[in-house]
């Protein structure tokens, strides 16, 4: 593989090749100032995903172009260490997103490593006449499941013996969400404790932002919660909690993945429930710690929009501003005057 397709796609077998034949040992990556930029721009890898999950692509031209190429697929096993070392399932996510979409755009311009990649994934896809992508329609629903917009729907798409045709740019997209599914999976990977503490210094650097960007992205920025933030339907459910009423179910599921979206810790959250008259602690702790991804190892779920607590009848005394918006995360964040741009940031 030439050095800039292995610096495009480091990701490829190919590209690790291109490593052990032109680069360094991992020691010798890890110390030697010789290799800080391609030290400087893995960070850059993961403090990009951090901030905006983007990946600025790098110019790989010039007299020294190969030096450029090496470097670029130098940071990528850089990024990966450094994302392994922090351990944070956000941050795995966020990561493997960037590199994704990373790849897309690479892609769009150099479609030649489809085939590459297509078969390095071991996808079930060939190509068809005039542009046209075949994938598996059993690969085309395991990556586009996503996808929620209604083009994608298998039912919508165009199916011939057993193959779902696709234009490149979205068979494309799809790749994006084989790649990234991939890339989750992997990380993170076993860290020797000596590589671990030679990359320390940049690892507190990746913490530091990804705190950061936690708190930006908290309904709370990071703050203690307050009550007088909280909407209608919150607060009347927390006061039926500690006045002795039962909670239906999906009352319950609303509070804990609330409360864990503003961040509260579990003896927190436990702690409304413990007035409920048929409080059970083990059984509490369980339902707890699997809505919030503790059990899991995941980020836990979501808590419900609008539209589904009025569905649930858990809508309760919605005031002006619930008719405003769509979840009920935006209610804390209008209240507090913190809008930042959380995942549920819709009104």
């Amino acid at each position: 593989m030439d050095g800039r397709t292995a610096a495009m796609f480091p990701f490829l077998k190919g590209s690790g090749q291109y490593a052990s034949e032109h680069g360094p040992d991992i020691e010798t990556m890890l110390t030697s100032s010789l290799y800080e930029p391609a030290r400087q721009r893995g960070l850059d890898r993961v403090l990009g995903a951090i901030r905006n999950h983007t990946i600025e692509p790098v110019p790989l031209v010039g007299s020294d172009a190969d030096w450029l190429c090496l470097n670029e697929v130098l940071s990528y096993p850089y990024a990966r260490i450094l994302v392994s070392c922090v351990n944070d399932r956000l941050l795995t996510r966020r990561y493997a997103l960037a590199e994704a979409e990373h790849m897309n755009t690479l892609l769009n311009d150099v479609k030649s490593a489809i085939p590459v990649i297509v078969s390095e994934m071991e996808i079930n896809a060939k190509k068809g006449e005039k542009g046209i992508m075949n994938m598996h329609f059993a690969d085309y629903l395991r990556y586009s499941y996503v996808m929620k917009a209604t083009e994608w729907k298998l039912i919508n798409m165009d199916i011939r013996n057993g193959y779902v045709r696709l234009t490149d740019d979205k068979f494309i997209r799809l790749l994006q969400n084989a790649y990234r599914s991939r890339l989750e999976s992997e990380l993170p990977l076993p860290i020797p404790d000596g590589v671990r503490a030679l990359v320390e210094p940049e690892t507190e650097i990746v913490i530091e932002e990804l705190g950061k960007m936690k708190n930006r992205l908290s309904p709370t920025g990071g703050q203690e919660v307050k009550d007088e933030f909280l909407p209608p339907c919150i607060r009347t459910m927390i006061s039926m909690a500690q006045s002795g009423q039962n909670l239906s179910h999906n009352a319950r599921f609303a509070l804990v993945s609330y409360f864990h979206a503003l961040g509260m810790t579990y003896d927190q959250i436990i702690a409304v429930f413990a007035a409920s008259p048929d409080f059970d602690e083990s059984m509490s702790e369980y339902q707890i710690k699997h809505i919030t991804g503790e059990l899991t190892g995941g980020d836990g779920y979501t808590p419900p929009e609008c539209a589904t607590m009025m569905t649930n009848g858990i809508c309760y005394e919605p005031d002006q501003l619930c008719e405003k918006i769509k979840h009920p995360l935006n209610y804390y964040r209008i209240k507090s005057g913190n809008r930042g741009n959380g995942p549920q940031n819709q009104s």
